[in-house]
């Protein structure tokens, strides 16, 4: 058995020290068989989970998922540790080196009144930082790990700082009927190599328009997902108070539900 002095409150030394005995000789025999890749999922669940708890407005659940996810960053850094590559300190250190080197206009002599005239100093840093050369090194350091919306809404964003963009929303919209019409006729030929190929474009025109539009890509196809499923659960429910089973019925009929449904949730929301 580790000993630990047991509080009333514990601090970020506290979490270290944990994390560094559960490693240990004598810790837990699941934690110190961990590397980053057997944890890597564990900490995208663990900030969709945070991520979540904003959503929803939950202050508690939000202090619960951070603390999960502060653990996840302490854990690998903890690995780190004892390789002798980093520590906690040393991420602590450069995140702030970062933020003063990012921030001239605050901790320095740079004029920048406006949250415009901050990101251009901040991407010009970033790319000084990173040695990026060119307008593609900024495009491919994008990370591949990102949900596939908001890294091409990242992608379309960048490259409109080099010039390479739709004049105005509309022409991005037109953009979507071209797509469209290619991805018809690589059906129509059964083509299916290009039918992934064209639906890829379908699908990144569609975020040139979002973002053209000032809207959010990834969060707009959450909420008309989150939508879909309320619309399934009350026509779900419309049938089975019909004594019917969703799956035995044509599709002819189920669009019947689905349109009753849809008006239910609509005066649902109107009352409201």
């Amino acid at each position: 058995m580790v000993e630990y002095q047991q509080k009333d409150n514990y601090s970020i030394s506290d979490l270290l020290d944990i994390v560094r005995l559960l490693r240990g000789e004598g810790g837990c025999p699941w934690d110190r068989e961990q590397t980053h890749s057997s944890i890597r999922s564990d900490f995208i669940e663990e900030t969709c989970e945070a991520v979540e708890a904003i959503d929803l407005g939950d202050t508690s659940l939000l202090r619960e998922e951070l603390g999960d996810v502060l653990l996840q960053v302490v854990f690998h850094c903890r690995i780190e540790e004892e390789a002798g590559s980093f520590n906690f300190d040393d991420v602590c250190d450069e995140i702030c080196k970062k933020l003063i080197l990012r921030h001239p206009h605050v901790f320095g002599e740079v004029k920048a009144d406006t949250t415009a005239e901050v990101l251009r100093n901040w991407d010009a840093i970033k790319m000084d930082e990173k040695g990026q050369e060119t307008y593609t090194d900024t495009l491919d350091q994008v990370a591949k790990s990102l949900p596939s919306l908001m890294r091409a809404q990242k992608v379309g964003k960048r490259a409109m700082r080099a010039g390479m963009d739709f004049r105005c929303a509309k022409d991005a919209m037109a953009c979507i009927d071209s797509e469209k019409a290619e991805l018809e006729r690589a059906v129509a030929a059964g083509d299916t190599q290009n039918i992934d190929e064209e639906m890829g474009d379908l699908l990144f025109s569609c975020v040139n328009a979002a973002r053209h539009l000032g809207v959010n890509a990834e969060l707009a196809l959450k909420a008309s997902t989150d939508k879909f499923i309320k619309r399934f659960s009350v026509t779900e429910q419309l049938t089975r108070e019909a004594g019917l089973d969703m799956k035995d019925l044509p599709i002819e009929e189920l669009d019947i539900y689905w349109d009753k449904a849809k008006k239910i949730i609509t005066e649902e929301h109107s009352n409201d």
